[in-house]
């Protein structure tokens, strides 16, 4: 058993939920989180608080799962970013999962 956590903007949120399907995998959590970057951006540069950087909305999936599944996902998400119009990908990390109960 292992950890895969998936992040992506929240326009990207029902795509999650279908490459999550689609890889078999069934039960899982998702948070809502901000993303950010420290490359200036042209709104941050125009804005009244140049300083003051805001994040962007995003969501974190993550669920407890095997390699076959794992495999699948991994695959679909790759091919998903390949189509992408936007500097914004989705990221995926697999954790080894030492204990659990």
């Amino acid at each position: 058993m292992k950890l895969v956590i998936v992040t992506a903007v929240e326009e990207f949120e029902k795509d999650v939920l279908k490459l999550f399907k689609q890889a078999g995998i069934e039960s899982f959590s998702s948070s809502e989180i901000d993303g950010y970057k420290n490359a200036p951006t042209l709104l941050a540069t125009s804005s009244w608080f140049p300083n003051v950087k805001g994040g962007n909305e995003s969501r974190m999936f993550f669920s407890f799962t095997d390699d076959k599944h794992i495999d699948t996902l991994f695959e679909m998400i790759s091919e998903f970013n390949k189509n992408l119009e936007t500097n914004n990908p989705m990221k995926a990390v697999v954790l080894p999962i030492e204990k659990y109960i």
